[in-house]
């Protein structure tokens, strides 16, 4: 069998009450030891001042214009133009108090001024720190307060909520520049708090008229710090270091050009994952190294298509949620055809899969079927796409081998955290072996699973598996001002990720499970489960709520038990006149749960994908007895699924006809 990761440690039998673990893996490129780093590139500035350099008029970032409620074409700045720029927003900081060191804030959707923003905080040695409303209500307030940001870029539809009166942003910051224009109100409002207001051309004005020399970072100083969501409460800020940040780009840079198909300066990749996750993060510092396109999305994910179809990219990068769509338009459109057609792309899709199976390219696998069905869909991706790459949850096996065959382009997942710089594992191209794993270890870390006793995961076992653990130089530092949570999940060197992981005999990581019960939805979304059941639990129609979710799917459903004495008042009410057990098989109470819910949700101020979308109503209280429950009444997760597979099964089967 062909290995795919290097052992270059055994594992060691727990003893003395500590866990067993498995052997250490790397990248077979690092099997020796990590290669040396590039002497030219140390650092996050050094990755885009050295691809200014070799790529001057190279188009850098791509965005589109919307003039009278019409989106025009992509219109382009070159690495020089965005250099020149960069250069005049770091002095415009340097002029307005911004010292090296400083923390800068930028709340936005994907666009140049963000980029531009970034590059000017690494030119001055300053920290970015990305600002993004969907971690939770109130969670730009406590970011910027948590991370004493003194400087914020934002877009101009969200200066409103940084003026308020109640906004720590108001209180703290010194200065706030608009990625474009600033209002009469919101300039008033500013000056009446005190707080400096700039639109985007007037901050370049100041820093053309108070240039000042660039003050480059030194490898070991703080890039940026990325706030990312814990299992309950606030947001938990990941520190990376320019060093972390330089390591990733170079080691994927090497990874990436061990295959005869390479990217190159002509590629053109299309942000609309947030900046402020480091998955589009790092995807667009890897493009810098290679002095390739970035263009944006004009800010609508509904018409994304036509984003595809306008920028024609060669490399997309998303959520799981992001190709269900795709693949739920393709099938849409199957169905469509009449029964000939439709039996001939089945046909052409069998054939294909077969001669991938035997270890065929997707490109000499069957250009017949190409040419006659499948450069459609490639189409439909712009014409000239030639890698897909699906991270931040699991997609599905069947979803993975659909786009495998049709689309015409290698496809890979990958496996990361913002603390692994969101590149802990990645796919080989056109390995169909992969199917359904994320990979191998990146180029400069290494992977071991470590035994979770509780769960029956052990990684010396027949079938190895564990948690995640990852050890190397692309790591964080820690988490801000949070020691203790930092102690936590880093041991003896190891970051504990709380993933579940199977080692297969190839090398290849496959994720299976989540040790901590916080979930990501296939759109790429954190849920904690056990805090949305106990704010669930407190509406009265509930007396015991499992909310269940499953990394392959966007929404979230739960088995209830009702309330006895809540649901005879409302029996009650509407003339109903059954028993408390034939109740609980009423659509009617089913209805009125989920109404109930989103009220709950609604109150709490939840996300809307923590909204729960179906329940099943059960009679009997979750007991000891069925093993349901703990002693002390925990909800045992894996055994409530096993009882209520056949129901969970159901209520997504219903949430997907509703969807069709």
């Amino acid at each position: 069998m062909k290995s795919f990761a290097a052992k270059v440690g055994e594992g060691v039998k727990g003893e003395n009450g500590k866990p067993s673990v498995g052997p250490v893996y790397r990248n077979l490129l690092s099997e020796k030891g990590f290669p040396p780093m590039d002497s030219e590139i140390t650092t996050a500035w050094d990755i885009f001042s050295k691809a200014v350099e070799k790529f001057p008029d190279n188009k850098m970032l791509g965005w589109r214009q919307i003039v009278d409620d019409k989106v025009g074409p992509y219109l382009w700045k070159t690495y020089k133009e965005a250099y020149e720029e960069v250069l005049q927003i770091g002095s415009a900081l340097r002029a307005t108090g911004a010292e090296p060191g400083c923390r800068v804030g930028i709340y936005g959707v994907n666009c140049p001024q963000w980029i531009i923003a970034m590059e000017a905080c690494a030119a001055q040695t300053l920290i970015c720190v990305p600002l993004y409303d969907t971690l939770g209500s109130g969670a730009v307030d406590y970011i910027v307060d948590h991370a004493e940001i003194d400087f914020v870029f934002v877009q101009d539809t969200k200066i409103k909520g940084l003026l308020e009166p109640d906004c720590k942003c108001a209180k703290r910051v010194k200065a706030i520049v608009s990625f474009t224009n600033v209002s009469e109100e919101h300039s008033l409002k500013a000056s009446e708090i005190g707080v400096k207001i700039y639109s985007w051309l007037e901050f370049l004005r100041m820093g053309r008229e108070k240039p000042e020399e660039t003050n480059p970072p030194k490898p070991f100083n703080i890039c940026t710090i990325m706030y990312t969501s814990g299992t309950s409460g606030d947001p938990k800020g990941v520190v990376l270091t320019h060093e972390a940040v330089a390591t990733y780009v170079v080691g994927m840079d090497l990874y990436m050009d061990q295959f005869e198909d390479k990217m190159t300066h002509e590629d053109v990749y299309l942000s609309f994952l947030p900046l402020a996750h480091i998955l589009d993060r790092m995807n667009e510092e890897y493009f810098f190294r290679k002095g390739a396109s970035v263009g944006y999305y004009h800010g609508d994910l509904n018409v994304l298509r036509d984003d595809i179809q306008e920028l024609k990219p060669t490399y997309l990068a998303g959520v799981p949620r992001v190709f269900e769509r795709i693949h739920e338009g393709i099938q849409k459109a199957l169905q469509e055809l009449n029964p000939r057609r439709r039996f001939i792309f089945n046909a052409l899709y069998k054939h294909k899969l077969t001669w991938l199976n035997r270890g065929y390219s997707h490109s000499k696998a069957s250009p017949m079927a190409d040419f006659i069905a499948f450069r459609k869909i490639r189409d439909k991706l712009g014409g000239r796409i030639r890698l897909l790459v699906s991270g931040g949850a699991p997609l599905s096996p069947e979803i993975e081998e659909f786009l495998r065959v049709t689309c015409c382009c290698f496809v890979v997942q990958g496996y990361g955290l913002t603390e692994t710089l969101g590149g802990t594992a990645l796919g080989f191209p056109d390995e169909i072996c992969m199917l359904g794993t994320v990979g191998i270890p990146a180029v400069y870390n290494e992977i071991r699973l470590e035994e979770v006793a509780e769960m029956g995961y052990d990684p010396l076992g027949e079938n190895p598996a564990g948690e995640i653990c990852i050890r190397g130089k692309c790591l964080f530092s820690g988490y801000y001002k949070n020691p203790e949570l930092t102690e936590e999940v880093m041991k003896d060197g190891w970051f504990h990720t709380g993933d579940i992981g199977e080692i297969q005999p190839n090398g290849v990581l496959k994720i299976i499970d989540r040790k901590k019960n916080l979930i990501k939805l296939s759109q790429g979304e954190y849920v904690a489960l056990e805090n949305l059941e106990n704010i669930y639990g407190q509406n009265n129609v509930v007396q015991d709520i499992w909310v269940y979710g499953d990394s392959f799917k966007s929404m979230l459903v739960a088995v209830i038990v009702p309330n006895p004495e809540t649901v005879n008042r409302w029996a009650k009410d509407l003339g109903f006149t059954k028993s408390f057990e034939e109740l609980c098989s009423l659509p009617e109470l089913q209805e009125h749960i989920i109404l109930e819910l989103e009220s709950t949700a609604e109150k709490n101020k939840l996300r809307r994908f923590e909204y729960i979308k179906a329940v099943t109503v059960e009679k009997k209280p979750f007991d000891v007895e069925r093993d349901l429950v703990t002693a002390t009444l925990k909800n045992r997760r894996n055994n409530l699924l096993k009882y209520y597979q056949v129901q969970i099964d159901e209520m997504y089967r219903k949430l997907a006809s509703k969807k069709n």
